[in-house]
């Protein structure tokens, strides 16, 4: 008797209308930005619901098949190629708003639903979920890789907004991990061990979030300066005056040149600082006062400030083009974009070091960051050839081995993926041991997005074979 394929057995467990094999279906979830080592998956599943989800995890358990969540595949660092190949899990259908508790700042969303979408549902109620990573990223996703984003220096990260989770695990159950309190001292915190793990202990289905209410007033500004020295210098200063920043944003003159030609703006092209200011109209007032005492005192070409929203909707426009403008600025270089974080008095000589770096070998590379909170990242565009590629990637290495060297992580945000793995042991020692106990606890068989996270050991050669059995209903 011949033996089922397995899109035929996919199909039988979720349905024809959620699961494709089609080439370009397969080539779209190979890989996802700035990565471009692609693996094709075998499959790709949609599903539609959590019920859903644990049909096809316990099936690729049953068969020895890896699975790789994927949500708006935005990752830059390879998190979402199936290396493995096996199934890619598409989670984008699972779009829906389960709950909104307004009296209880908090909602909660599949994980398919992005970031966007919460603020334009609550936005009535006077509050707003404050983690803005860009690219339209999904929960899911932003759980994952434990997403910050531009209002990281004031309002945190992903994980300070999570409160309940629910997760496929890969023994195919469901657990919900968190509570709706504000706050526990109750076992240990397993919903946080989740935040940042990038699918290799679970897929997470749906989740819980805090909201906070959206401040009374709001003024945003631009900083030029002449060089990243002193614009890092002056966010440093901005930072230790205590001055209550939501958002500071470096973006070199290369980078705003690109954002010009592909919005069709008109920045001044130089090394600017983007700052946004929230709180009552007098504290706001008060706080672009000292930023701009403290930017001419540290060499500031100009200053300007706005309270209007249009204008401040235009600068952050502008921000979040960073990536697709710097693509689209170099068509058909392949690119590497990185990113490190360091003690906020580190960051001058680290982004100093990053420019540098690139120079000496002659790299077109884009500086942004959030500065705020020591975090960078660098663009790193190349052609394909061998010695293009070798020193991109020298590049990328001098950057992480240098924040390592002053107290800093290998990625402030963007994750581990596949790229950062060969940093794990340097900047984890020991500890890298008990990470993966933890990875044998949850997932023995290695199903779950394998080969990301963590390095692997004596993995099993298994893994991701194509024996497939028929699913039992």
């Amino acid at each position: 008797m011949e033996q089922p394929s397995l899109v035929s057995c996919l199909e039988s467990l979720i349905g024809r209308e959620n699961v494709s094999a089609a080439p370009a279906v397969l080539e779209q979830h190979s890989r996802g930005e700035s990565y471009d080592e692609s693996v094709l998956p075998e499959a790709v599943v949609f599903p539609e619901s959590s019920e859903q989800v644990l049909q096809v995890v316990r099936f690729a358990a049953e068969n020895r098949l890896a699975v790789t969540p994927v949500g708006a595949n935005s990752s830059l660092e390879g998190q979402t190629v199936p290396v493995r190949g096996g199934i890619s899990l598409d989670l984008s259908r699972m779009s829906r708003i389960v709950e909104f508790r307004a009296q209880d700042l908090m909602i909660t969303v599949q994980a398919g639903v992005t970031y966007p979408k919460i603020n334009e549902h609550v936005r009535r109620s006077g509050l707003f979920f404050p983690v803005d990573p860009g690219a339209h990223a999904s929960l899911g996703g932003m759980v994952g890789t434990n997403a910050s984003g531009t209002g990281a220096v004031r309002y945190g990260v992903t994980r300070d907004y999570v409160l309940m989770l629910e997760v496929v695990l890969p023994s195919g159950e469901i657990v919900r991990v968190g509570n709706k309190a504000r706050k526990s001292s109750s076992g240990y915190d397993l919903r946080s061990l989740f935040c940042g793990a990038e699918g290799t202990l679970g897929v997470v289905t749906e989740v819980t979030l805090r909201l906070v209410g959206l401040p009374e007033s709001a003024s945003a500004a631009r900083v030029a300066f002449g060089d990243a020295g002193t614009a890092t210098e002056y966010v440093v200063s901005l930072i230790q005056a205590g001055a209550p920043v939501a958002r500071c944003e470096l973006i070199d003159s290369r980078s705003v040149a690109a954002i010009n030609a592909h919005l069709g703006s008109s920045f001044p092209e130089q090394m600017t600082v983007f700052l946004e200011f929230h709180g009552s109209p007098a504290g706001v007032a008060e706080s672009v006062e000292l930023a701009q005492h403290l930017a001419f005192d540290a060499g500031a070409l100009d200053f300007q400030a706005s309270a209007d929203p249009g204008e401040r909707e235009r600068l952050w426009a502008a921000r979040h083009s960073h990536f697709v403008a710097t693509v689209a600025a170099n068509p058909g270089l392949r690119n590497i974009v990185t990113d490190v974080a360091v003690p906020i008095s580190a960051l001058p000589d680290a982004v100093g070091h990053a420019l540098a770096a690139s120079e000496q070998v002659g790299l077109a590379a884009y500086l942004v960051g959030h500065v705020g909170d020591g975090n960078f990242h660098l663009a790193l565009f190349y052609p394909g050839d061998d010695l293009a590629a070798r020193n991109a990637r020298d590049v990328a290495h001098s950057i992480v081995e240098h924040a390592l060297s002053v107290g800093g992580t290998s990625t402030g945000e963007h994750g581990v993926g596949l790229r950062k793995l060969p940093y794990m042991e340097a900047e984890h020692g020991s500890a890298l041991e008990l990470m993966r106990g933890i990875k044998q606890l949850f997932d023995p068989q290695g199903i779950m997005n394998p080969g990301k996270k963590i390095p692997e050991v004596n993995r099993d050669p298994s893994l991701g074979a194509k024996r497939v059995e028929s699913p039992s209903n």
